[in-house]
């Protein structure tokens, strides 16, 4: 037994050492990093030095208005997106491992490549398809007397969930379609010889039993939603009126930490904040989703 523990952890150390670097001491960091705030000495002659302040940068944080609103930015985006990003790929999925599918390989190929994508480059090509003075799409539309504005205010919303969208949808798809593959056969066939069609054998077989990974894909797409940084920053510097440099919480840190006077110490703040919530909901979608989740 003692040689076999000790096998294992001579195996899992390398991963325990990378995620103490990479995960455990950016966060040890970060919490330290909050508790102290730049301050000018005497008259302002002597520069700014750090002060150890607390949990003062976290009631600052926490009173800012504009820091709670990115909140409701990001539960409104959500609320939406989320269910449509699932939605769509349990949809998909399912058309794919159905009887009539034809050109599955090609299909899944074509919705996985976007994923492929890198989130800033996904974010630049779609800026650059909303820009009305260079965008094909918008003036093709313009030509059939369709006329949008996708930086605009009115399409804040629908404009960032078309860009999560195409990134997002493929990934979901695989994991789904690779759930569904692994049910046995046997399942569906008994449920075609009792007279189900393929609409009742996808509704009351197959989701039945995919629905552990939807969960998992849920809590994935729950905890990317209050991580949304890069979309929003593109769309807002090619032009979108309705994305402030503060519209969800990792922005307000980025603002806070390079462009707002350089406050290090809110942004810090501002991210552990975040993070708590992050693995709070994680928590909550877990334990009490469990019942759901079992198949």
């Amino acid at each position: 037994m003692r040689r076999g523990t000790g096998a294992a952890l001579l195996l899992m150390a390398p991963f325990f050492a990378v995620f103490a670097l990479a995960v455990l001491a950016p966060i040890g960091y970060a919490i330290y990093l909050s508790q102290f705030a730049q301050r000018a000495s005497g008259l302002g002659f002597g520069g700014l030095h750090s002060v150890w302040v607390g949990l003062d940068n976290y009631r600052r944080v926490l009173t800012d208005s504009t820091y709670t609103s990115s909140y409701l930015h990001v539960l409104l985006y959500a609320v939406v997106a989320v269910p449509l990003v699932l939605g769509l790929s349990v949809v998909i999925a399912l058309a794919l491992d159905s009887a009539y599918a034809f050109g599955r390989r090609a299909a899944q190929l074509g919705l996985f490549v976007p994923h492929l994508v890198p989130g800033v480059i996904a974010a630049l090509i779609w800026a650059y398809l909303y820009t009305p003075q260079v965008s094909p799409v918008v003036k093709a539309l313009s030509s059939w007397h369709v006329h949008i504005e996708p930086l605009g205010p009115g399409f804040t919303y629908p404009s960032l969930i078309n860009v999560v969208l195409w990134e997002s949808l493929g990934y979901n798809i695989v994991i789904y379609y690779a759930s569904l593959q692994a049910i046995p056969r046997e399942m569906a066939e008994a449920a075609v010889v009792d007279g189900a069609g393929e609409w009742r054998t996808a509704w009351h077989i197959k989701l039945p039993l995919i629905r552990s990974a939807v969960a998992l894909t849920a809590i994935f797409s729950a905890i990317g939603a209050m991580q949304l940084f890069a979309e929003p920053l593109l769309l807002s510097t090619a032009g979108s009126t309705g994305i402030s440099q503060d519209w969800t919480p990792n922005l307000y840190a980025y603002t806070a930490a390079f462009t707002r006077n350089n406050d290090y110490g809110a942004a810090a703040a501002a991210s552990i904040i975040l993070a708590a919530l992050a693995a709070g909901l994680s928590y909550v979608v877990t334990r009490f989703g469990k019942p759901w989740r079992q198949a």
